[in-house]
């Protein structure tokens, strides 16, 4: 396989993977008994359900497949500004998603049925979960925020305004949804909807800057 091919389809994981990510947990949150999408966090889709395995192993597919596009932006900008840092960060995120996927969520919010909405004495999968998440959704917002400078510096005003704009609703999104799982009416009744804006607009954002890089691949010349 030639470089060029190889790059293609690193390039191509990315956009594939919000995708198939977000499809996978919007049908499993609309079909769970019990399970309310405004309310429960996605991770905890992976408990309370003979089918919970599927959300487990959508995290490390779709880490998997953002680890791919990681070392595809780094090959594809090897010679540009933030051709480390960036990918790095992507990289980061694609690790903690994985790791999401193996080390399987307390239950939280109430769900599964019967459930306290905080568990007080968190399992180490639980805890490994959790620092997944808080290595993985910091990740994602620095690269938005990177990129963001690196579309400025080519005078890309749109892409840095969309990529920094991506970063801060990531941030604001998940500090709503963090502040509302462990509580009892108020915001907490949503905070199942802030994390899933906090999601989508992350990989709305992973998925739209594969395909500008696949476009912006395809004015390189042939080496």
């Amino acid at each position: 396989m030639n470089r060029r091919l190889s790059e293609t389809i690193l390039l191509a994981s990315g956009a594939v993977a919000g995708p198939l990510f977000v499809s996978a947990f919007l049908v499993q949150g609309a079909t769970r008994q019990a399970y309310d999408p405004l309310r429960h966090s996605i991770s905890t889709l992976a408990l309370g359900s003979d089918l919970g395995w599927i959300q487990a192993l959508n995290f490390v597919v779709a880490g998997l497949l953002t680890l791919a596009f990681a070392i595809g932006v780094r090959r594809t900008l090897r010679s540009q500004q933030n051709s480390t840092l960036g990918p790095l960060l992507i990289g980061l995120h694609a690790v903690a998603l994985i790791a999401a996927g193996v080390f399987v969520t307390d239950p939280a919010a109430g769900y599964p049925p019967g459930t306290p909405p905080k568990i007080e004495n968190a399992s180490l999968a639980g805890v490994l979960h959790n620092l997944a998440a808080g290595i993985g959704f910091p990740a994602i917002m620095a690269a938005c925020l990177v990129f963001a400078r690196w579309f400025a510096a080519r005078t890309e005003q749109g892409w840095a305004f969309y990529s920094a704009t991506s970063g801060v609703v990531v941030l604001i999104a998940v500090i709503l949804a963090n502040y509302g799982f462990p509580r009892i009416g108020g915001l907490a009744d949503f905070s199942g909807l802030f994390q899933r804006i906090s999601v989508v607009c992350g990989w709305t954002w992973l998925t739209s800057f594969a395909i500008y890089l696949l476009f912006f691949r395809s004015l390189r010349p042939t080496s």
